[in-house]
């Protein structure tokens, strides 16, 4: 999720929020927090080990947005 999509309220969020965690409870917790903000999803990834994947697509998302001067963000589909 980009900090200038959060930062920027005129800016209409369409994204899904990767969580991952050992704790389920922690977990429904951090969906409930997502879901209240209008435009984002939250997608439970699984145990804490799959954040090493997640945190990859960080420097792929920037790299997209560098290249086509966007603020792209992630959004799963088939859920």
């Amino acid at each position: 999720m980009s900090a200038g999509h959060l930062s920027d309220l005129s800016h209409q969020l369409d994204e899904d929020i990767l969580l991952c965690g050992d704790d389920a409870e922690d977990k429904v917790r951090a969906a409930e927090l997502v879901n209240r903000i209008q435009g984002l999803r939250p997608v439970d990834c699984g145990p804490l080990e799959m954040a090493r994947i997640v945190e990859q697509l960080t420097p792929l998302i920037i790299s997209i947005n560098v290249r086509n001067k966007v603020r792209a963000g992630v959004k799963i589909t088939g859920l």
